[in-house]
């Protein structure tokens, strides 16, 4: 069954096609308009305003906790009962180092916090700690979905795998479009999504169309 959402949709396929065109246009606004500069950054506050952002238009429940156990595979998230708790703790986790940052998100990860899009979600909050920390980002288009599906597994009980994948891909064009936008496609192509292109995103909204209204 398809997860409740704003736009009536009840095959789970066409609700994710129209979850990514969507979302990959609000993904692309938060870097045209430059709010991710704006949003607080490592905290679960800005993590919650990108995730808003990103689904509002398709879920009721953007930016808001999830109500019940998640899972993926053999592996579940942090259980809701303790779901708070996990959450402050991470907040107040270090971020100076790129050890710390990369400790901090795998503890999100682990933890979940949404029903729906935390990996895409969660991977612009990184970002966004490692440009205002260390003035890098990852270019995403470099890291490979296997290797990162594996290494994300792993993770929890050894995360050095993680570290040396993301440490690899690292770049100082903290402010290239190009590099951004490959790097969401990359971002959704970790969870299935590979129907359309940021940069057609790009194309469509200088040209002025309104992608909130289904094609």
């Amino acid at each position: 069954m398809a997860l409740e959402n704003k736009l009536g949709i009840t095959d789970p396929a066409a609700l994710a096609r129209e979850e990514e065109r969507l979302s990959k246009v609000r993904a692309l606004e938060l870097f045209e308009k430059g709010l991710l500069d704006s949003f607080e950054v490592g905290t679960l506050r800005g993590l919650a305003q990108i995730h808003k952002y990103l689904f509002d238009d398709i879920y009721p429940f953007a930016g808001q906790l999830r109500t019940v156990n998640i899972a993926k595979g053999n592996f579940r998230f942090a259980p809701v009962m303790y779901l708070s708790a996990a959450l402050d703790s991470i907040d107040h986790m270090p971020q100076s180092t790129f050890d710390e940052i990369i400790e901090k998100y795998v503890e999100m990860n682990v933890a979940h916090p949404f029903r729906e899009g935390n990996g895409r979600s969660t991977r612009l909050w990184l970002d966004a700690i490692l440009k205002k920390e260390l003035h890098q980002v990852v270019d995403w288009s470099r890291v490979d979905k296997e290797d990162y599906l594996l290494a994300m597994e792993r993770s929890p009980v050894k995360d050095v795998e993680i570290k040396v994948l993301i440490k690899a891909a690292l770049t100082e064009e903290i402010h290239d479009r190009e590099v951004y936008m490959k790097g969401i496609d990359a971002s959704y192509h970790y969870e299935g999504y590979n129907v359309y292109k940021t940069a057609d995103m790009a194309s469509e909204l200088e040209s002025g169309q309104d992608m909130r209204i289904s094609m």
